[in-house]
């Protein structure tokens, strides 16, 4: 898959979906194809300038690479947009990321689990062909009530869960404090 492939399949697919709808999708990088490229540390000075320039951002001759990219940092947010976000709200749809690495918080890994298990439960030859009849067979098979039931453990379980665990988390931190005058370094609550 590439992004310019996604793109196309997404463009057709969002005049289909419900107005205001909601599209759950991960970081993977053909959905996260930014709009446009932000200076990155590979980028040399002249490049990162004639960016800031094109944006209209002030900054001093004679900086160096590390303060233009600290420029950049500070107005990057600004800039960072993706390709299907656009695409998503132009056609009054919006699109909801996953944090990276938390894939058990997208319902279609679940659906995917099911097909998956569908095909291994039924493959007798281990040939692409009946493989590919069995996914093709799996796919008919994931019903609208499988995508709910599946949805639902996302938003009852899981995400429940992590709301847990991130609240424990920052009970648990502490703070420190840390005094200039000393060579130590205190906890505080």
């Amino acid at each position: 898959m590439c992004a310019e492939s996604f793109e196309n399949w997404f463009r057709a697919v969002l005049p289909r979906l419900e107005e205001n709808a909601v599209i759950v999708i991960d970081n993977a990088p053909y959905h996260s194809r930014k709009k446009e490229r932000i200076p990155a540390t590979n980028w040399n000075i002249p490049k990162i300038k004639e960016w800031l320039q094109s944006k209209h951002i002030t900054y001093e001759d004679g900086m160096l690479k590390k303060e233009f990219l600290c420029t950049v940092e500070q107005h990057k947010s600004a800039y960072m947009s993706y390709v299907k976000d656009k695409m998503a709200k132009s056609a009054n749809k919006t699109v909801l990321r996953i944090p990276p690495y938390h894939c058990e918080l997208n319902a279609i890994e679940l659906v995917w689990a099911q097909i998956k298990g569908y095909v291994a439960a039924r493959n007798k030859t281990f040939t692409i062909r009946e493989v590919k009849e069995l996914l093709e067979e799996a796919v008919t098979k994931v019903s609208p009530n499988d995508w709910d039931k599946c949805v639902r453990h996302v938003i009852q379980k899981v995400e429940n869960e992590m709301w847990k665990l991130d609240n424990i988390r920052e009970e648990c931190e502490e703070r420190l404090a840390i005094d200039l005058n000393e060579d130590s370094v205190s906890s505080s609550e």
